[in-house]
This record gives C-alpha cells, sequence and structure tokens, in this order.
C-alpha cells in the first residue's frame, strides 16, 4: 500500500461542533495511520498560537496553520509568514479613514494593537481569548510585520472594504471581520516541497467552506457527512457525519488503516 499524506480540518472535521471535543474515533484514526506509516497532519486557518496546544494534545507533530501560511514539522515551526504589509497597511489606513475601528495582531500571540478602543466601542470584545493593547502613542505604519487585522464591520457593512489580493477578508462572527491568510491549499504544497513527499498522495478532509480552497483535482478530497453542500459536490468522496465516525469509516473503506 502507498503510505499517504493526509491533512485534516479541526473544526467540524476533527472535533464536534456542539462540543469543541475531538471525534473519539477520529483520533483512534489518526492513531493508526501513523501506526502504519502514512504522514499525518492538521490543516486549519488558525494562528499557530491558538492551535500548538490542540497538536500536541493530539500527538502528532505536523500543522498546516495561520490559513496556510504557517507550518509546523516534526515539532518545529518552519514558516509564519506575515500579511503582505503594502496592502495591509492600505486596507486598515482605508478603514480608518471611514471611521470602522481596527485591531492589530503584530506577532504570533493573543495581543493586538490599536491607538484607540473604537473597535471594542463599536461592536463590543473578540469572541476568544485576547489581550488588548490600547496606546495612544501606536502607529502602524512603523510596524515591521503585521500578520492579521480585524475591522468592527457588520455584515451591511461589508462592501465598505473591497475584498483584499493578497489575503483574505473572513467573516465568522456577525459583528467583525479578520484579515488573514486564507490559503490551506499552499499550505499543503509547502508541506509536499519541504519533505519531498507526493502531490498524488494527498488526501484531505475537509467540512465546511472555507475547505474548498483544499479540495483539488490533483489530489483526493473526502466530505464529512456534516459538510457544505457546495463542498460535498467537490468531493471525490463523501463520508458519514463525524460524530458518526466519519473518519474513522473512510480510512477503513480506502484500506488506509
Amino acid at each position: 500500500m502507498e503510505k499517504k499524506v493526509f491533512f485534516f480540518d479541526i473544526d467540524g472535521t476533527l472535533t464536534d461542533r456542539k462540543t469543541g471535543q475531538v471525534v473519539p474515533s477520529a483520533k483512534r484514526a489518526l492513531e493508526l495511520l501513523e501506526k502504519n506509516g502514512h504522514f499525518v497532519s492538521i490543516a486549519t486557518g488558525r494562528a499557530h498560537y491558538k492551535c500548538r496546544g490542540f497538536l500536541e494534545s493530539l500527538g502528532l507533530e505536523n500543522m498546516v496553520c495561520s490559513g496556510g501560511m504557517g507550518l509546523v514539522l516534526h515539532h518545529q515551526l518552519v514558516k509564519n509568514t506575515p500579511l503582505d504589509r503594502r496592502e495591509a497597511l492600505a486596507v486598515i489606513h482605508h478603514a480608518e479613514q471611514l471611521g470602522i475601528g481596527v485591531l492589530i495582531a503584530l506577532d504570533d500571540s493573543e495581543k493586538v494593537y490599536a491607538a484607540n478602543d473604537l473597535f471594542r466601542e463599536q461592536v463590543g470584545p473578540r469572541q476568544e481569548p485576547t489581550e488588548y493593547v490600547i496606546d495612544p502613542d501606536f502607529k502602524v505604519d512603523e510596524a515591521p510585520e503585521i500578520f492579521k487585522f480585524y475591522l468592527a464591520l457588520s455584515k451591511e457593512q461589508d462592501q465598505l472594504i473591497p475584498d483584499p489580493v493578497k489575503f483574505a477578508k473572513l467573516r465568522f462572527v456577525p459583528e467583525y471581520i479578520m484579515c488573514q491568510h486564507d490559503n490551506k491549499k499552499q499550505g499543503i504544497l509547502d508541506v509536499l516541497d519541504y519533505l519531498s513527499l507526493p502531490q498524488k498522495e494527498v488526501v484531505v478532509f475537509g467540512d465546511d467552506l472555507n475547505d474548498l480552497v483544499m479540495f483539488d483535482p490533483s489530489w483526493t478530497s473526502i466530505a464529512m457527512g456534516n459538510g457544505a453542500e457546495e463542498l460535498k459536490a467537490r468531493a471525490d468522496y463523501v463520508t458519514d457525519r463525524n460524530v458518526d465516525d466519519g473518519i474513522y469509516n473512510a480510512c477503513v473503506k480506502f484500506g488506509w488503516i
């Protein structure tokens, strides 16, 4: 049997969205895949700092993170690329001119920076652990790197900020958007390049529309039964719902475990 190169999304794929916990049969499948000599990795849009503990809790050592622009290989963070600085500054200044609150992440941590507290005044705090650094002397133009930023932009205001070219404008909650990398496929390609692994042996598992980018005809794409219909339509195979042992069942079906 050819050794496969697996990439698993987290939310709704490895984890039960209701509980946030890893589906037990999915964890067992990962263990058996590694035991059989396959390469196993997470592929997530989350920042490195947000999911390093999750990686370690699974006993894995490889991860595509930070929207595809971060790589952990054999436990080592080998890449974590910031946003294109020129375009990020252009979008940030455009938002500021419109009176939209902005929070900016300058590194791989919970810290976000701003010269004022306009973001929280407009939409309240971010819906995840955050350390706010509000400094009237903060000047984003002096920041050497920008990893992501948040805009207090409602759905109704969405058109006020055009979609960036070199990164993405993503909305996971109604109150605000985040601008970050969104290219898990590139992260997968980078892993293959780093480790000289064959593209044809790649297998990806996902459930939501943000996984569409890694459902590529060059390899095998598997959608969870609880996944988005558009993703299922793109998939080579649709397995059972994740909480109904979808990952484990697919791996058994194809003889990988």
